[in-house]
């Protein structure tokens, strides 16, 4: 996830390609309004507790909220990414605070809303 110590925006283009290609190959299908709020988000991979995880950084909260409530077209997509089916189709779709700069997330693997720390993503690094 971004944060204030990623240089500029030079690292999000990895992201941004990411998201560009998933919602054209992935999210063909779904309805037009699923497919212009994923526009509005970046897409990453991150490792938490040594577990690969999808990442949806969403623009606030209102879009966080409302993807969180459709996460089945979402589940596989770390399949889909990395062909390791060992793991598991955990997202996070996460929103920033713009009054104190938390991140607060939706854990599909446990269906609730929490801030997270220590996530890291392999281009940049996250603040909590």
């Amino acid at each position: 996830m971004s944060g204030d110590q990623t240089p500029h925006d030079k690292d999000r283009t990895l992201e941004k390609a990411l998201t560009n290609k998933i919602i054209n190959d992935y999210f063909d299908q779904s309805e037009s309004w699923l497919r212009a709020i994923l526009r509005m988000c970046i897409f990453s991979l991150a490792h938490l507790n040594g577990q690969s995880i999808f990442i949806v950084e969403c623009p606030n909260q209102a879009v966080a909220k409302r993807l969180s409530r459709k996460t089945f077209p979402f589940r596989g997509i770390v399949y889909y990414l990395t062909d390791n089916f060992n793991g598991c189709d955990r997202t996070l779709f996460c929103y920033r605070e713009h009054k104190d700069g938390t991140w607060h997330c939706f854990d599909t693997s446990s269906k609730s809303w929490k801030p997270l720390s220590n996530l890291q993503s392999r281009t940049a690094t996250t603040d909590s």
